[in-house]
């Protein structure tokens, strides 16, 4: 065998034997969450006490709205601190502007703790002065592939050319609102997104990163407006649960809770106002 063919020999060989290496360093899926039931629910959390059947809504509401603490929460895969407050800003703004909302406050993580339950709620919910706070919670996964002819290629050409390292990012966020004297589920609703790409495996890394923020950001796009129809949805369903009882607080003259009976009484009025007219 000439020394070029074998020179070739060896050459292909230890790519193969890169390419090998490279597989079996490949990463698995990587998940990261922040579930609302482990917070309120979870193994360290203090045991829930009974609360009365009715919930009593005092307009104009004081929320307040946070994000799940997670126990697993790290630099590389977590949302950090500043993007958790920009995202409950937009939140914010969404719904600062209802009638029947006296202020919203933004509840930083740090005031929560993994596994605090409602005993944590609660504190937060005082120290802030709110009197229902939505949790939004996370749950995001990321696939990752790769495959042995991007490795070779990367192997010969160099890292920053071939983008054979390819991502797939699932993100869920679901927004949790709670009555924190009751604690009762007042509503729930769910934004969801996909982001898929490719990067070098010198840039992969950064690239997956910044799509997971991506992946968040496209996930509360779909959540803000899906939130507004269930909060319409409650408006509509709370006048008619037995378990709710709607309440102005004094000096508070909105319409959130007249509904159907304050549209009946107008009615009423006028037609009153009609027959004693004068011909």
């Amino acid at each position: 065998m000439s020394a070029k063919w074998l020179g070739l020999l060896i050459l292909v060989t230890q790519l193969s034997g890169c390419a090998s290496w490279f597989d079996s360093f490949r990463q698995g899926p990587e998940k990261h969450s922040g579930s609302v039931v482990s917070y309120l629910y979870g193994s360290n959390a203090a045991p829930t006490a009974m609360k009365p059947e009715i919930t009593t809504l005092k307009l104009p509401l004081r929320v307040g709205i946070a994000f799940v603490p997670s126990k697993s929460w790290s630099q590389e895969s977590g949302v950090p601190e500043a993007e958790q407050m920009r995202m409950l800003d937009e939140v914010k703004q969404a719904f600062i502007k209802q009638e029947f909302i006296a202020g919203i406050e933004i509840i930083p993580s740090a005031y929560l703790r993994p596994d605090g339950g409602f005993a944590n709620l609660e504190q937060a919910a005082r120290m802030f002065n709110v009197d229902v706070v939505a949790l939004l919670s996370y749950d995001q996964i990321q696939f990752n592939d790769s495959n042995k002819l991007s490795l070779l290629y990367w192997t010969i050409i160099g890292a920053y050319i071939v983008h054979g390292d390819q991502y797939d990012i699932d993100t869920m966020l679901e927004a949790s609102v709670f009555d924190v004297a009751s604690r009762k589920l007042l509503f729930r609703s769910v934004g969801l997104s996909k982001v898929k790409g490719s990067a070098a495996m010198a840039t992969f890394s950064e690239r997956a990163r910044v799509a997971r923020l991506e992946g968040y950001n496209q996930a509360l796009k779909h959540l803000i407006p899906a939130l507004g129809h269930e909060l319409d949805a409650f408006k509509v369903r709370v006048k008619t649960d037995t378990t709710v009882r709607v309440e102005h607080r004094s000096g508070y003259r909105g319409g959130g809770d007249a509904g159907w009976l304050g549209a009946l009484l107008a009615l009423l009025l006028a037609g009153m106002v009609w027959r004693v007219r004068p011909v």
